[in-house]
């Protein structure tokens, strides 16, 4: 039995235990990180790091793959274009900066196709999707080419290459018996904008792993990507000048609605079936959560410094007057700029620990606080620091990453751990019901925290630095007419 096979085999034998019809097509996030979306939560080139990025293709047919890089203040995009990995292949980039007073750039020196093709000398990011151009609008916030210095990627599958395709042949590297050696043709015409006839349905199988590194400090942060699966049995292709696919183009052959899909999410243990009306719902679905958890470590006697990541990376379908208009849709509370420009606020309630029991809980522990809005995160990629007050880079720069798109904590002494509520602010964030009446309350994210630790004593005149990654737990809040749903 082919894995495909055998998956949807299991996984409708489960639908028929648990009663839940037609659970094999349906958005998840997998927990083992396969998938046919690919969500990389943060890249950033502030501070002298480069962001790499790699994508891995598990199965024995190519894929067309389309990459996107969105910057971080309202996900517009700064660059896209396709990629086709050959069975078993592996893709890898890394994004840099381009200059002191510049912009980011992705660079590859990988044998993988790309169409249009990336330059040796790289691919610098653009600012007209934000700043304004032929496709969207100036969006009101900041429009200089340094807004593309930290953000986030998602790869979105658009098919599988069809063996013996034209497109097969042009994608294929042929081997020469040496590690390294496989160089693909390429072939313009096989790989450009009419790719699209030589695809077969997606089917998943990709992962993929981004790092933060910064050679000159010694400090390496990695993750893995957040994968989404079931996310389309029918072809997404799009040229390299479309917007699509996109998140909003989810679907499941067993939604009741015609341009809805189905979720997959546990809730406590409890297996919910969800279709929605509206697809992007769906994907939201399995991001959203009521609250997140983590730690944080201060402690100045081993110069220790703590990030938290928090990306939403459907917001932008919910906020953004480009695809709303002037209406916000929940669970988000305000369109970006709607009360202050380059910002769309989602009110949080933090409850914060100490290692011993210790708790602060105040109604905006932010610095410096948020205009109107207590304890709000402005944009689609927020980093949490934890700087004192007395700090000068309280509020301005995140203490690990150097992000702009700050808001900072003043720890309560110098290590615990942190409850970030994301279901109460704002009157309470409940996303729209799914056709069964079920309500998912919270904020869609995904994320992680990360720390580092420098000894200054390793060895006279040497200094060290160790970096660690944790991704953030979650918890869900689930109702269905006033009821726990189940």
């Amino acid at each position: 039995m082919k894995r495909n096979s055998l998956t949807t085999a299991v996984v409708a034998g489960i639908a028929g235990v648990a009663g839940f019809a037609g659970l094999a097509n349906a958005v998840d996030l997998n927990p083992d990180g396969l998938g046919q979306v690919l969500i990389y939560p943060y890249y950033t080139v502030n501070k002298g790091q480069d962001s790499l990025f790699s994508v891995v293709n598990t199965t024995d047919i190519g894929k067309a793959v389309k990459v996107r890089f969105l910057e971080g203040y309202n996900s517009r995009e700064v660059l896209d274009f396709n990629l086709y990995l050959s069975p078993n292949d592996v893709w890898t980039a890394r994004v840099s900066q381009v200059s002191e007073d510049g912009g980011a750039a992705v660079f590859t020196t990988d044998k993988s196709c790309t169409y249009p093709p990336i330059s040796a000398s790289g691919e610098p990011f653009r600012a007209s999707a934000y700043a304004g151009g032929s496709v969207f609008p100036a969006d009101g916030g900041p429009t200089d080419i340094t807004r593309t210095r930290e953000g986030y990627v998602e790869l979105i599958e658009m098919g599988e290459i069809n063996p013996g395709s034209p497109l097969d042949a042009a994608t294929t590297h042929v081997q020469n018996g040496q590690p390294n050696g496989g160089t693909p043709s390429c072939t313009a015409s096989a790989i450009g904008n009419s790719a699209g006839q030589y695809l077969l349905p997606p089917a998943g199988g990709l992962f993929g792993a981004g790092s933060i590194v910064n050679v000159d400090e010694g400090t390496f942060f990695s993750y893995t990507a957040d994968a989404i699966d079931g996310f389309s049995s029918q072809i997404l292709f799009s040229g390299s000048q479309g917007l699509t696919p996109s998140l909003q183009q989810a679907n499941s052959a067993t939604s009741a609605y015609a341009n809805g899909a189905v979720a997959y999410v546990f809730d406590s243990g409890v297996l919910l079936t969800l279709d929605y009306p509206d697809s992007i719902d769906a994907v939201s679905a399995v991001f959203e959560s009521d609250a997140v958890y983590n730690e944080w470590l201060t402690n100045a006697n081993i110069g220790a410094a703590t990030d938290w990541i928090l990306t939403f990376p459907t917001k932008r379908f919910y906020v953004d007057p480009f695809y709303v208009g002037a209406t916000v849709v929940q669970p988000f509370a305000e369109t970006f700029g709607e009360t202050v420009d380059g910002q769309s606020n989602m009110e949080v309630g933090i409850n914060m620990f100490d290692q011993e029991e210790g708790t602060i809980t105040t109604p905006d522990d932010f610095s410096p606080p948020s205009v109107g809005h207590p304890s709000s995160l402005p944009w689609e990629v927020n980093a949490i620091s934890f700087l004192a007050s007395s700090n000068p880079d309280a509020g301005e720069v995140s203490g690990v990453f150097g992000s702009h798109l700050v808001s900072n904590i003043p720890p309560f002494g110098d290590s615990g751990w942190l409850r970030l509520d994301l279901a109460s602010g704002d009157g309470g964030h409940a996303m729209r019901p799914a056709g069964n009446g079920a309500v998912l309350s919270g904020l869609p994210v995904t994320g992680f925290e990360a720390i580092n630790v420098i000894n200054a004593n390793a060895a006279p005149g040497k200094l060290a630095n160790y970096s660690g990654v944790y991704r953030h737990r979650a918890s869900r809040s689930c109702t269905n007419g006033g009821l726990a749903c189940s």
